[in-house]
């Protein structure tokens, strides 16, 4: 091979590897920024017990993952449920990011112990979506209904139900978990609403949003107050709400008992007369919400459009909010709220033992 040749042979090789190096430095980068960006099709979905409301497995869940699918045809939803245990939380949280995911939408069993696991996942580009309870850290967005405002609604509620009697009535409180922030808004607005209508909060405790607490608790009530000593209860949610209405109902007591949640077994004590009212968040708008903003931070998407409102946690300020209206649920409008909105049908409400008190609401 003469010089000539050799130079050019040569200098196409140092050309074609030059190429070569560029092609797989920029291969390299795409993939790195890729990685950063959170180009991943799947979306994290952690929602917190099963045990004593069945809203998340029935309503939440299917809600957002519609509604996911619908917004991004090609991304999946990597679900889990805590079970009412942060420690299984935390694992299913860690999973998610060793899986890749850069979107999740958490609902915290503790929203108090989440700042550490927020703070690492947005280390590593991964976003969190705050969704039904403030979990605390550097959440990306967050989607909730007026949570105080929900308290108020209760405790308005009860003083209806209690109606001319509000003035002398002293009522026993079963609030919700105290490691929950939203649990610590629905006590702050339901006394705003009971405080000064009301004889006196007799007795006040937590049911950790746990039925055989919320039961044991009303129990204590009873013996320490006796059956004459208080007008109405309280109760934070539904599912600790059915618990105190058997124990109150095994006692010989009956009095106004209110609850949230909506949930089918709530809304047919409302029927029967045995639970006095509960409190309607509107499932699918809030799962609706959070399938929008994950999917939004997902595709580098600003959320400020989904999220109108700002709010600040106990660790970090200015949180692109959404906050949803709540409405109260009593026997006269169970036809124009969740019947009307599709939740329930008048046939899933009015079975057997409830027929008959759906004839005597309109109903059937």
């Amino acid at each position: 091979m003469n010089a000539i040749l050799r130079r050019a042979v040569i200098g196409t090789a140092a050309v074609s590897m030059a190429l070569s190096m560029a092609a797989c430095g920029k291969a390299g980068s795409d993939s790195k920024d890729s990685a950063s960006s959170g180009d991943s099709k799947s979306i994290g979905l952690l929602l917190p017990e099963n045990a004593s409301s069945t809203r998340y497995e029935s309503f939440d869940k299917p809600f957002i993952e519609a509604k996911v699918k619908a917004l991004c045809s090609d991304c999946d939803v990597k679900y889990s449920n805590a079970e009412g245990s942060a420690a299984k939380q935390k694992q299913q949280f860690d999973t998610l990011i060793a899986q890749g995911v850069k979107v999740i939408v958490l609902d915290a069993v503790d929203a108090k112990s989440t700042q550490s696991w927020v703070k690492e996942a947005a280390a590593k580009n991964v976003k969190v979506v705050a969704y039904d309870r403030l979990a605390t850290g550097p959440v990306a967005a967050y989607v909730s209904f007026d949570n105080e405002k929900v308290g108020e609604l209760q405790g308005q509620a009860l003083v209806e139900a209690l109606g001319a009697k509000a003035a002398d009535a002293n009522i026993v409180m079963i609030n919700g978990d105290e490691a929950d922030p939203n649990a610590a808004k629905f006590k702050s607005g339901a006394h705003k609403a009971l405080d000064g209508k009301v004889k006196k909060v007799v007795y006040e405790q937590s049911g950790e949003w746990k039925p055989t607490v919320a039961g044991q608790k009303i129990g204590a009530a009873i013996t320490q107050l006796g059956k004459d000593g208080f007008q109405a209860v309280y109760s934070a949610n539904d599912g600790m709400a059915a618990a105190i209405i058997t124990q109150l109902k095994s006692s010989g007591i009956t009095v106004p008992v209110g609850g949230q949640d909506a949930g089918l077994d709530a809304i047919q004590r409302l029927v029967t007369g045995d639970q006095s009212y509960t409190i309607y968040k509107a499932y699918k708008p809030l799962a609706d919400s959070a399938a929008e903003l994950a999917v939004s931070l997902l595709q580098g998407k600003d959320v400020k459009s989904v999220a109108t409102a700002t709010i600040d946690s106990d660790t970090d300020k200015g949180i692109p909010a959404k906050l949803l209206e709540p409405k109260v649920v009593t026997k006269a409008n169970i036809k124009d709220t969740v019947i009307a909105d599709g939740l329930y049908k008048a046939a899933e409400i009015c079975t057997g033992e409830y027929a008959a008190g759906c004839a005597a609401a309109g109903l059937q």
